[in-house]
């Protein structure tokens, strides 16, 4: 069964890094786009980055500069580097998945909390 596990979020203070995981278990994750979500409570769930099969990789506004998606094919594991932290950033995380339009798979979340 395809299955896609976040992991690495945690407790950091403003300005402090973190570094999210996104593990893949399937076949064909080179084939995949990844996309990272984020929901803080009250708000609506926003995409925060994304990198494509072709390494090609889009940011929301708000962590440009800040955030940086990876993935490295030959671990079926993506990464979204958190540096530059802020209060706001406080959500949950979730790793999606996606081949198609129709088949994609999403993590159960990690909770990420900065304090100021």
């Amino acid at each position: 069964q395809v299955q896609v596990v976040e992991s690495g979020g945690g407790l950091v203070q403003s300005g402090g890094s973190l570094r999210l995981s996104c593990a893949f278990s399937g076949e064909l994750f080179s084939l995949y786009a990844i996309h990272w979500y984020r929901q803080a409570p009250g708000n609506q769930r926003e995409l925060v980055a994304s990198i494509n099969a072709l390494m090609a990789t889009n940011y929301a506004d708000s962590v440009k500069g800040r955030f940086t998606i990876t993935r490295d094919n030959a671990e079926n594991t993506a990464y979204l580097q958190m540096n530059s932290l802020k209060p706001e950033d406080t959500a949950v995380y979730y790793c999606n998945a996606r081949f198609t339009t129709t088949i994609d798979y999403w993590g159960q979340g990690t909770q990420v909390t900065v304090s100021s």
